[in-house]
């Protein structure tokens, strides 16, 4: 380090600064309100929300992934949306695959040639689930759309059931 700190006042003042005079007083910048007293609503929160307390509206009655149902209102990331003459949809875009897992093969190769018996092990099946059901509503000429993963074959049961709920609290 052969030259000098710019920030410094005298000459041959080499190295990092010195801490500022106790009389110094930092300028006014965020988080350094410039009057004593922070205006109203300055800053942050001056009374926190009471823990627990719901939304305007009451409990939720129904959850569809991002879409909730409180009350009256249909609230969505985008925003709200009222209940009263919403349109709801679901689209399944799942799929279930059947196959004999590797492990039955194995076992079936080494049993066959032991007795015929192993031929049993094809009977062995493993279904997997993948993909996922789109909910979409339209309310007040807006609309979202959510994407739910399907678990297992009868998840598009279990939403569509949800989905029904939503359309009868809808016609209402």
């Amino acid at each position: 380090m052969t030259e000098q700190n710019p920030y410094q006042s005298g000459v041959g003042d080499w190295g990092p600064g010195h801490p500022p005079a106790p009389s110094d007083t930092p300028p006014p910048g965020y988080g350094y309100p410039a009057a004593e007293a922070p205006a109203p609503g300055y800053g942050f929160p001056q009374q926190p929300a009471a823990a627990g307390a719901l939304p305007p509206g009451g409990a939720p009655l129904l959850a569809l992934g991002d879409i909730t149902v409180i009350g009256d209102q249909i609230i969505t990331p985008a925003g709200q949306m009222p209940l009263r003459g919403a349109v709801w949809n679901a689209t399944d875009m799942s799929r279930t695959e059947e196959k004999i897992p590797t492990h039955a093969i194995v076992l079936a190769v080494v049993f066959a040639l032991l007795c015929l018996l192993g031929l049993l092990f094809l009977l062995m099946k493993e279904k997997r689930t993948t993909g996922y059901i789109q909910v979409t509503v339209t309310s007040a000429g807006r609309h979202h759309q959510t994407m739910i993963p399907a678990y297992g074959p009868d998840a598009f049961a279990a939403i569509m059931g949800q989905v029904n709920y939503a359309r009868s609290l809808s016609s209402m």
